[in-house]
């Protein structure tokens, strides 16, 4: 089945993240094109991705398009199986359904934590800044996501804007299927960059 994707593929970088491996981190109930769009984006410049789950590697995830059931997309590693240190970024898709189950896994949520103890970039979008929450890395950030987080992510600590993309330190953080343009490239800069910077909302 054809994959629809978003209008960010086209860059003068075709292969800046050869040698780069991406973690996607996401169970069932992913909002479709926030997966499949950042994992083209991705592969097309060289970045090795693999996806990983709660579920076991092999079995299948169902995705949405909003409210439609999707397409079904096979787990390539448990994420109890995986470390932090073996990749050079990590992708968190939202759909409600994801986020929500993924914060019921211990293993997702100390993978999250790991990784951000790490200083490498993560990017959410949508309802994915959910887990950030409970990873206790919210605290004290500067974050967006789909509106309705937007309490639960201050109650959290953090600083919620409603910009298309925001960038506080390794952080990258959208609101929703429109900014994958702004959200892609902003994750291309981080994992270029090799740097920490605060450039706060880009929009």
């Amino acid at each position: 089945m054809a994959q629809q994707m978003g209008s960010d593929q086209r860059t003068d970088q075709p292969r800046a993240l050869q040698g780069k491996r991406i973690a996607v981190l996401m169970t069932d109930g992913v909002e479709q094109i926030e997966y499949t769009s950042p994992r083209k984006f991705l592969e097309q410049h060289g970045a090795q991705v693999t996806l990983l789950s709660p579920k076991s590697a092999g079995e299948a995830i169902q995705a949405f398009n909003h409210l439609t059931p999707g397409d079904k997309f096979k787990v390539e590693k448990n994420v109890g199986e995986a470390r932090p240190n073996d990749y050079d970024g990590l992708v968190l898709p939202g759909g409600v359904a994801n986020p929500d189950q993924l914060r019921l896994s211990a293993e997702s949520i100390a993978f999250i934590r790991q990784f951000a103890e790490s200083d490498k970039p993560i990017a959410a979008i949508c309802h994915g800044p959910w887990t950030l929450i409970d990873a206790g890395v919210a605290r004290a950030k500067h974050l967006t996501s789909w509106p309705s987080l937007q309490q639960d992510l201050r109650n959290a600590g953090a600083e919620w804007t409603d910009d298309d993309v925001v960038i506080d330190g390794r952080l990258i953080t959208s609101r929703k299927p429109d900014d994958l343009p702004a959200f892609n490239l902003a994750l291309l800069k981080e994992l270029t960059a090799g740097t920490g910077n605060d450039a706060g909302p880009t929009s």
